[in-house]
């Protein structure tokens, strides 16, 4: 038996850019192969062919030797790309699931090298004030209300998503209410609002009708009106289905008549706030108890990049939680940040680190072109449809979401379209129902698509339905 070499390198300290290096040679040139190799925006052949390459290409996942860190990663690495649906390819625009820039991606290296926890202070002194400057300065994006020194101070804790946002927030409610609290909901709102309601042990959500497709004040005050204790109403800013926002003033005002905290689940629409031409649109954000925000939608970062933001830092304090070994009562009043009370996760990545690095490159300016120029991608390609004979529009879309299908075609037929177009894997569309029918759903996240790729989409669309 021969002697153990040296533990391979590690990715921080002095030496780790110096190992880093040449394994990051690899890994690019993995990815390029890799996507040579699908060619598309997804693996042609549907699960059972991309399941067979990859346990080919995997074999016996623990071997007894192993095979060395450039093979691993180029095996795996090519393997990943090559099977991968990627939302970087243009006729990838099913879901809410954006191309990361390269940018954040590049930061979320670093972080990833430099492996902080941001559970205490002495596990990322520098990623803990990085966190705490993006989020109070995002927040204050949200809710810009300066005032004198000893007023309300705009906060925000980073997520895992709109998901886990959604749950602090009804979490947040059900402390200053009490398990008496009534959660309520449009119809089109995401489905953690009603699962949030169940995992906190409170009554069945209320779901409203929204034949619109958004929530109706009217119908809004009349539920309120009758319920007896107190109301948490989760509006929409920027629906799954279809990109919807909810009349924010208008719901605001309803529920400041009745006593009730108003959450607005802005995960998708949220970022329009940094564009001049489409904050208009959020009227009435700003009066929200708390907001949920996505940066791996509008904000194009790797996943993950959440926040919950609420208008004061002192709507946070339910969450505060004391363990000995983390945040000591000695160390706080010594001065240490206390970072327990900033999430319901102990050890939880520097994920705002890569949100400072992206709105540091682009600026403001930046990304609001990215948001304006999206939306009008989305605009473009609705004119398209709705000129062309063979297809239907469902509505001129709000954000970046498109909903149509092919006219004269029925709700199977639309679907089995879809699943050919994946199995093909010439394109990847989302669907959705709306009006009691059936709609394929196109999610225009690219700020690089072009109006050829959007033509390359309808031709595409054309033939397949012919087929």
């Amino acid at each position: 038996m021969t002697a153990p070499g040296p533990p391979p390198p590690l990715a921080g300290g002095r030496t780790g850019a110096d190992a880093l290096r040449p394994l990051l040679d690899t890994v690019l040139d993995a990815l390029a192969t890799g996507a040579r190799a699908r060619g598309g925006p997804l693996p042609a052949g549907g699960p059972d062919v991309v399941t067979a390459r990859v346990t080919a290409a995997l074999g016996d996942v623990l071997p007894a030797h192993g095979t060395g860190a450039h093979e691993a990663l180029r095996t795996l690495v090519h393997t990943l790309a090559e099977g991968a649906a990627d939302p970087a390819e243009p006729l990838c625009a099913a879901h809410l699931h954006g191309p990361p820039l390269a940018v954040a991606t590049a930061a979320d290296l670093a972080a990833s090298a430099l492996n902080p926890s941001l559970d205490s202070w002495d596990q990322a002194p520098a990623a803990s004030a990085i966190e705490a400057l993006v989020t109070r300065a995002l927040a204050a994006e949200f809710y810009a209300t300066p005032g004198a020194p000893g007023t309300a101070t705009p906060d925000a804790l980073v997520t895992t998503g709109g998901t886990e946002a959604n749950q602090l927030a009804v979490l947040l409610a059900r402390e200053r209410h009490g398990p008496a609290l009534t959660v309520l909901h449009g119809e089109g709102a995401h489905h953690s609002v009603p699962r949030a309601a169940w995992l906190l042990g409170l009554r069945p959500a209320t779901a409203l009708p929204t034949p619109s497709g958004v929530l109706d004040p009217a119908r809004l005050a009349d539920a309120l009106a009758a319920i007896p204790g107190p109301a948490l109403v989760t509006a929409t800013a920027g629906t799954t289905d279809a990109g919807l926002i909810d009349p924010l003033d208008a719901i605001a005002d309803v529920c400041s008549a009745h006593g009730a905290d108003l959450h607005v689940d802005a995960a998708y629409g949220g970022l329009l706030a940094l564009s001049p031409r489409h904050r208009p649109r959020l009227a009435g954000l700003h009066r929200a108890h708390s907001l949920t925000i996505d940066l791996h939608k509008l904000g194009w970062q790797p996943v993950a990049a959440g926040l919950l933001a609420v208008p004061d830092t002192r709507l946070l304090a339910p969450l505060a939680h004391r363990a000995d070994y983390l945040n000591p009562a000695d160390d706080t009043e010594a001065g240490l940040p206390d970072l327990l009370g900033r999430s319901l996760r102990t050890t939880r990545r520097p994920d705002a680190f890569k949100i400072a690095a992206t709105l540091r490159a682009l600026g403001r300016d930046g990304l609001a072109h990215l948001v304006d120029r999206t939306c009008e991608l989305a605009h473009q390609l609705a004119a398209r449809l709705d000129a062309h004979p063979a297809f239907e529009l469902h509505a001129p879309p709000t954000l970046t979401t498109v909903l149509f299908r092919p006219t004269h075609t029925d709700d199977k037929t639309l679907a089995d379209l879809r699943r050919t177009l994946l199995h093909t894997g010439h394109a990847v569309l989302g669907r959705a129902t709306a009006d009691g029918r059936l709609w394929l759903k196109a999610t225009l996240l690219n700020p690089h698509t072009t109006p050829q790729d959007l033509d390359t989409l309808v031709t595409l669309l054309e033939g397949s339905n012919r087929r």
